[in-house]
Formats: structure tokens, C-alpha cells, sequence
């Protein structure tokens, strides 16, 4: 087979060489194909399509975090072509859902080895792609405040908690799933297509990327442990200060700008969310059973 590596460089503010060399160690005695290349964020998805069209390959790896995998997604959606994961990022939450081995030489052989399985994506406001969670409110605020100071790690979360918490603000807002209309004072509003967040705090116990919909989450109240439950692997979070609507389509409006991010990365502040299923648009390398 022909494998095509997408490499970011700058995931996660790791050193990719480990990866590199793994790449080129594990293949060296192979009869397999090999090309690496690297993002830059800037032309990224240009790239990508250049290089699929130049090496036609079997397989495409994304390595890097989730923000990396969702760039080559992207180019990959009803392509047909499998994508595979190399964990590299700092936070490697769609990697977890797949079942893939942090390591180097694990996650290789399962893009081998593994086997393709259709996965649902969400699209968002008629244009982004969601393969993992979204959300409104006060995690996005926290997106931003991360991404704004250039922190890292888990102190720099913990800082920016305490930073939003002084902050945090209820949004009113409206909720549209199929017939059913809402209206609800939260904190944040989730549109999740798994289980848990790239730090492995899980806010959809039931979920699935697979299953052909998505749920709404609802956090009606968050304490300042609640919150830290998005960056620990504590417990569940208390099912009776959240609601969780089963959907294949949302329409969210907020009474005023709300802060908005997708897949870890923010876009901005929104009064208006529109999002609907694309199930089984993104072929997935996951382990065999």
C-alpha cells in the first residue's frame, strides 16, 4: 500500500522527530510506500489535495492532535480514502474514541492493520466541519483565553479556569431539535460526536461517532470542579445540572454573542448555530475486532 503522512510540526509544541524517525524506522524493511510532508497552517488544505493527487495513496495519517486530524479530514470527506492517526498532539481526544495506541509503533501498525469504518461528521454553519465536540459558552471563552496567552499544560488551563470563572455569564438561548423547541439559561452548550474531550473529561457518556447523530448537551449550572472536569479525568458530570437532546440537526440562537469553538479551535462570537449530521462522510482506521 501507499501511505501518505501529513505532518504538523508545531502540534501540541512537541518535537515531531520521534514520529519522523518512527515513521521511517517501522517501514524501512517494508514493501509499503512511504511520503511525509508537513503543514504550515496557511496552505494547508491546498497541500493536502496536491499531495493526494500527486501519490494517490491508500491510506492517509494525520499527526498531530485533533486540530490536525480535522485539517486532512477535511480534505478527505466522501473521498473515499481511509484516515489514520498518529497521537502526537497535546490533545488527542478523537484518537481515545478510536481506540488508538499513543505510541508510535502502535498507532503504525493499526494504520496498517486496521480496518476502515464510516464516521459521522457534523457541519457546521453551512461550511466548518466537526468531527468531535463543539461548543458555546464558557469553554470556548476558555479556547480563547488559552489560545489568546500562548499557555500550555495543564497549569495553563487551570489558570485560564480561574480567568473565565471571574467572568462567566449566563446565555439565554433558543433550541431547536427536530419539532422540539427550548428555551434554557446555561452555561455552555455542547454539540458533541463522542464521549469526551482531548483531555479524556467525559460529557457524553452514550456517545458515539458512529451511530448516525449527535447530542446537544446542556449545562444548565458549572461550579469552578465541574469545570475542571473538562481538563482532569475526574467522574461524569452530574447528570441532574445537565440535559442531553439526541439530533441529527440544531438550531441554537443566543439572546447575545455567545463565545464559539469547534474541535478545540475558537472561532469566534456567534448568535446563531445551525448543525446537521453527515453520517458515515469520513472513512476512519480503527482496531479490528
Amino acid at each position: 500500500m501507499t501511505f501518505l503522512f501529513a505532518i504538523n510540526p508545531v502540534s501540541g509544541g512537541n518535537n515531531k522527530t520521534v514520529w519522523e524517525e518512527g515513521i521511517k524506522n517501522y517501514f524501512a524493511d517494508s514493501s509499503h510506500t512511504v511520503h511525509q510532508f508537513f503543514l504550515d497552517g496557511k496552505t494547508d488544505e491546498e497541500t493536502i489535495r496536491q499531495q493526494i493527487d500527486q501519490h494517490k495513496p491508500d491510506r492517509v495519517a494525520a499527526v498531530g492532535g485533533d486540530g490536525t486530524i480535522k485539517i486532512v479530514a477535511a480534505a478527505l470527506l466522501d473521498t473515499g480514502i481511509p484516515l489514520g492517526v498518529l497521537p502526537a498532539g497535546s490533545a488527542n481526544g478523537m484518537a481515545r474514541e478510536l481506540g488508538i495506541p499513543p505510541d508510535v509503533e502502535g498507532s503504525l501498525a493499526l494504520l496498517v492493520n486496521g480496518v476502515p469504518k464510516p464516521t459521522d461528521t457534523l457541519s457546521i454553519n453551512d461550511g466548518d466541519v466537526c468531527l468531535h465536540l463543539s461548543d458555546i459558552g464558557l469553554n470556548a471563552q476558555l479556547v480563547k483565553h488559552y489560545e489568546q496567552n500562548n499557555l500550555r499544560g495543564k497549569l495553563g488551563y487551570l489558570q485560564g479556569v480561574v480567568k473565565v470563572l471571574q467572568k462567566r455569564r449566563l446565555l439565554r438561548v433558543s433550541i431547536t431539535v427536530g419539532d422540539e423547541c427550548v428555551q434554557r439559561a446555561a452555561f455552555m452548550i455542547v454539540l458533541a460526536n463522542a464521549r469526551m474531550y482531548g483531555t479524556g473529561a467525559v460529557i457524553n457518556p452514550n456517545g458515539t461517532p458512529f451511530d448516525g447523530q449527535f447530542e446537544v448537551v446542556i449545562f444548565r449550572r458549572l461550579s469552578f470542579w465541574e469545570i475542571l472536569k473538562l481538563f482532569w479525568r475526574y467522574q461524569p458530570f452530574d447528570p441532574k445540572k445537565i440535559e442531553i437532546f439526541p439530533a441529527t440537526s440544531v438550531s441554537i440562537e443566543t439572546h447575545r454573542k455567545a463565545y464559539f469553538q469547534v474541535d478545540g479551535e475558537y472561532r469566534g462570537r456567534i448568535t446563531t448555530l445551525k448543525a446537521s449530521i453527515r453520517p458515515g462522510a469520513l472513512q476512519m482506521l480503527v482496531p479490528a475486532v
